[in-house]
């Protein structure tokens, strides 16, 4: 006897792990077909540390979230196209359905996967739910991609329809025949050497937690975001970058909660979320710029510091209390407040004279929010060498940062707790603290907290003379 039931859905979870504005769930909701969720997981998609941390506790919450609509989700590993393809022979699926990774790689794994499945009869049907819009879909007046934010913000707040977000579909039929898959603790996510305590105590990944995030932000700090955006000690950001990294939540949902929320704060919140498409946007035009400069004169920049340095700066052991307190915020808990983020990545390619790409691969490997668009625009930005850039001749002075933005050191005090006694007047310069000083907090400069690995008055004539350099090379 022929099988008589109906074909089932292949529902692809990619960078889309939740049920909540999903609009591949939906569709296969629509189709009213049985639906089998299915997660594939390639090692080199996420090849830090910190995502495959929080990738596992993701797909844990994902598999908890189905199971409570009675669908199981199936993991595999592999390559995408032929683990879909053999689940559509094991299945029978003829309809694939997923969401859009807007990454150059993950769209030639998307077109690879359409021929595949086209060659067995199966579509692959995408649909966009990680951002506000569609990379590509804005132009110029000279018809070429916008490479300054304020123009495209404009450009995007006019011309861009942003489709209302829509809730979990009510009802789910789940294919009824077991599909084997993977047990998720075979794929080793978690770290062998148990380092990621601060990452357990600082997060709760998955779409419960990013909602939980959303809910206490947007009671407490939405509305005050503009004036408390820039100070680390000050829980005064959403902190939403991973969940919107791994769709544990969607940017439609927040730009429309957005709408109907009061304050100063609200649309400069929403303006990020606009900054974060045209990271995308830029990525999407120039996918080459994952490791070379935007600005071609600055492939000819000389990178003359002293590569020793690097891991001074990668543990937080510069010298500089403000650079320290991030770096090791960032180790401990896979993340860093941006206006820090920006101070380190200034003193590594402005100080150090080291190249951008390491910081970037460094911030790629430890942050849970370890976005490709995004970490690529920020480290141009701070190189002076990608779209919208800060110049190169402003060189971030990691003390008067400090001074500014943390003037009682709260948040030095708490990531470089060997400062914590210096009264607040030698806090940001320790190394011009009265030996009484010293003593009194019980430092020893050079033993207890480093000695700067460079001055800053000298590191800064050095990067403008080599950006003088570059520009008569």
């Amino acid at each position: 006897m022929s099988d008589t039931r109906p074909r089932p859905v292949l529902l692809w979870f990619r960078r889309d792990l939740r049920l909540d504005d999903n609009p591949a769930l939906l569709a296969a909701a629509a189709t009213d077909r049985p639906v089998l969720p299915v997660f594939i997981h390639d090692p080199a998609e996420f090849p830090g540390e910190a995502t495959r941390w929080w990738l596992h506790h993701s797909l844990a919450a994902l598999t908890a979230s189905l199971a409570g609509r009675g669908l199981p989700l199936v993991l595999r590993r592999g390559p995408a196209a032929a683990t879909l393809v053999q689940l559509s022979r094991e299945t029978g699926a003829g309809l694939v359905l997923a969401g859009r990774v807007p990454e150059p790689v993950q769209r030639a794994l998307e077109e690879e996967a359409a021929a595949s499945l086209g060659e067995q009869g199966v579509e692959l049907r995408l649909l966009d739910s990680a951002l506000l819009g569609v990379p590509g879909q804005l132009q110029t007046g000279q018809g070429g991609p916008y490479q300054v934010f304020t123009p495209f913000h404009k450009a995007f707040t006019q011309r861009v329809r942003i489709s209302e977000p829509r809730d979990a579909p009510d009802r789910l039929s789940a294919w009824p025949v077991r599909v084997p898959g993977e047990e998720l603790a075979s794929w080793e996510l978690l770290p062998r050497i148990s380092w990621d305590s601060g990452l357990g105590d600082s997060w709760s990944p998955g779409e419960e937690g990013a909602q939980q995030l959303w809910r206490r932000f947007r009671g407490s700090g939405l509305a005050h975001y503009g004036d408390q955006r820039d100070f680390p000690a000050v829980d005064g950001t959403s902190r939403l970058a991973p969940h919107l990294h791994f769709g544990e939540i969607s940017a439609r949902r927040l730009w429309f909660d957005c709408l109907e929320a009061n304050g100063a704060g609200v649309a400069e919140f929403a303006r990020q979320l606009v900054w974060r498409d045209f990271a995308h946007e830029l990525l999407h035009h120039f996918p080459h710029t994952t490791q070379q400069p935007l600005r071609e004169k600055f492939a000819h920049f000389p990178w003359d510091g002293d590569p020793a340095l690097l891991p001074a700066w990668q543990q937080g052991r510069t010298g500089y209390p403000l650079v320290d307190a991030g770096m090791r915020q960032l180790w401990h808990t896979g993340w860093m407040h941006n206006r820090v983020r920006m101070v380190v990545a200034s003193f590594l390619v402005k100080h150090l004279l080291l190249p951008w790409q390491e910081g970037a691969d460094w911030f790629m490997d430890t942050l849970v929010d370890a976005d490709l668009a995004n970490n690529t625009f920020g480290w141009q930005w701070a190189a002076g060498c990608g779209a919208d850039a800060a110049p190169y001749f402003r060189i971030f002075n990691p003390t008067a940062q400090a001074r500014k933005f943390d003037k009682q050191g709260r948040y030095i005090r708490r990531w470089v707790p060997e400062l914590a006694s210096l009264p607040d007047r030698h806090l940001h310069q320790p190394w011009e603290a009265p030996s009484a000083v010293l003593a009194a907090a019980g430092l020893r400069l050079g033993r207890d907290y480093p000695r700067p690995v460079v001055d800053h008055a000298w590191a800064r004539a050095r990067a403008l003379e080599s950006l003088r350099k570059m520009g008569t090379s």
